[in-house]
Parts: C-alpha cells; sequence; structure tokens
C-alpha cells in the first residue's frame, strides 16, 4: 500500500513546525520539534546546518518509498488548529476592513449634508436679518416723518429739554425730533427758544445756514433776556450774511448792540465787529 507524500519545501517550516512520524518494520521513529517558544538566533552556520539536516531528510525520504516503505507524514494538530484560526481572524478583518469603508463613506455623506445644512442656515440667518434691518429703518423712517405733536413726556419743560439734550448725543436723529418736540411743546418758554436755538446750530454744523435762519428767529423773537441770546443773534446775522440778506443782517447786528453788547463778553463784541465790517454795515 502506497500513501502518498505531500511535504512543504519550505525548510525552515520542515525543520520547525512539523513532527515526522516514520513507519518502517513496526519501527516508529519519531522526531521532536523544537520548542517554538525559544527565540533562535539565525547564523549562516545554523542555515547551513538546516539545509544539510533537510536534504538528510528527504534522502532518507526517498529511499524508504523506493523500498516500498511508504512514510506517512502528519501535521502537527495546534499547526491545524492555529491555520483554522488564522482563516477566521482573515475572515473578521476583512469583514470589519467593510464596515470601516460603510463608515466612511456614511461620515462623508453626513459631513456633506451637514456642510449643506451650515450653507442653508448662514443664507437664511443673513436674508433674516437683512430683512429685520430693513423694517427697522422702514419704523424709523416711518417714526421720524410722522407730523410732529406737542407732548411732555415729564410734564417740565426743564426736564423734557434736558432728555432731549441727552438723546441727541446717543441717537441725533430721535434727539433732533425730541428738540423739535420741546419747541412746539413749551414755544413761550426759555427752554422752548433753547430748543429752537439748538436746531438752528444743529443746522449750521449740516452745513445749512439757510435752514438755521427761522429756528434762530422764532428763538430770538422778541428779544429775550436770555444768557445765550446774543451768542445766538450774532449767529442768526452770519446765517442772514451767508444768504445774502444783508439788510436783515445788519439789523440782526444794531439790535445785538443795542440789547446784548452791555453784557457781552470781549469774544462776541470782536465777532459782532468781525460781522459788520464783512457785512459792510453802516
Amino acid at each position: 500500500m502506497t500513501l502518498t507524500l505531500s511535504i512543504t519545501r519550505k525548510r525552515a517550516f520542515a525543520a520547525t513546525a512539523l513532527g515526522l512520524i516514520l513507519v518502517a518494520g513496526g519501527a516508529v521513529a519519531q522526531q521532536a520539534a523544537p520548542n517554538i517558544m525559544e527565540r533562535t538566533e539565525w547564523d549562516n552556520r545554523r542555515l547551513d546546518q538546516l539545509d544539510r539536516n533537510v536534504r538528510r531528510l528527504e534522502r532518507a525520504l526517498t529511499q524508504r518509498n523506493a523500498a516500498g516503505q511508504p512514510v506517512l507524514v502528519e501535521p502537527d494538530p495546534e499547526v491545524v488548529t492555529l491555520q483554522g484560526q488564522m482563516g477566521l481572524i482573515s475572515q473578521r478583518l476583512s469583514d470589519l476592513e467593510s464596515t470601516v469603508r460603510r463608515i466612511n463613506g456614511d461620515n462623508e455623506r453626513l459631513t456633506f449634508q451637514l456642510d449643506e445644512a451650515t450653507r442653508d442656515n448662514v443664507a437664511l440667518r443673513n436674508r433674516l436679518v437683512d430683512a429685520e434691518n430693513r423694517i427697522q429703518k422702514l419704523e424709523t423712517a416711518a417714526e421720524l416723518n410722522a407730523p410732529i405733536e406737542a407732548n411732555s413726556p415729564t410734564g417740565d419743560a426743564g426736564q423734557d429739554l434736558a432728555a432731549a439734550v441727552r438723546l441727541l448725543s446717543s441717537d441725533r436723529p430721535r434727539g433732533v425730533r425730541a428738540l423739535e418736540t420741546v419747541a412746539i411743546t413749551w414755544p413761550n418758554t426759555p427752554q422752548g427758544r433753547e430748543a429752537n436755538a439748538r436746531l438752528g446750530d444743529l443746522r449750521v454744523a449740516a452745513n445749512d445756514k439757510a435752514g438755521a435762519v427761522p429756528y434762530y428767529a422764532t428763538a430770538l423773537k422778541d428779544w429775550p433776556r436770555i444768557g445765550w441770546a446774543g451768542d445766538t443773534t450774532l449767529k442768526l446775522a452770519d446765517a442772514l450774511f451767508a444768504t445774502d440778506r444783508k439788510t436783515q443782517g445788519c439789523a440782526a447786528l444794531g439790535e445785538f448792540t443795542r440789547r446784548y453788547a452791555p453784557t457781552a463778553n470781549d469774544a462776541q463784541k470782536a465777532r459782532a465787529t468781525q460781522l459788520r465790517t464783512a457785512g459792510g454795515c453802516g
């Protein structure tokens, strides 16, 4: 009876991993496998010795087969078990790689969808902010362009004027409207006159001296004896000269001389002289 011999030509594996059982004439010869847990330091001498042993083993097997004494070579059961486990591990690794690739693909799709959602949210937020700004501008324009009516938030002319001046420093358009409201609500009071004088100053600051004239004229109606009246009279004369109203400008300077010059400071007197000369007043 002849058995087929299957042997791997890798000599290192044949010398270290296989146990050979030789059956001949009822006697059993078993070659013990080396301890695979011990680390072998391979050098040229050991490799040459391994090569000689493998060749010797091949010759012995060939001679026994030729003599009709077949040799049965059985793999180490532990090696077979290990090979099976390695197969299972390879399959599990392959499955794990497939899962990782699928997860990576899902992550890429989710990232793309998240980026799109973020862009959409930014666009919607920008549109919302723009709409809110436009609505606020419309509301502000409607508020500032509405007819001015007499109204006293505090019921006191002095407090109303002080509140309007404070608002002017933080919100100019609403502050101007507050001054106009004070001027209408308290027309014949020192506070109402001062509100008109301040409105005239705002027109001059905006390079609108023609627009300043009516406010100054209203503030100085009947030429009140108020501390700011003399300075405001000079401002009125300057605005009249700037708008080619020489006669009225010289008349305003005449009122300054008669009513306010006695209590005016040196700067105001010098300003009056300058305006009179520039305006050609006699």
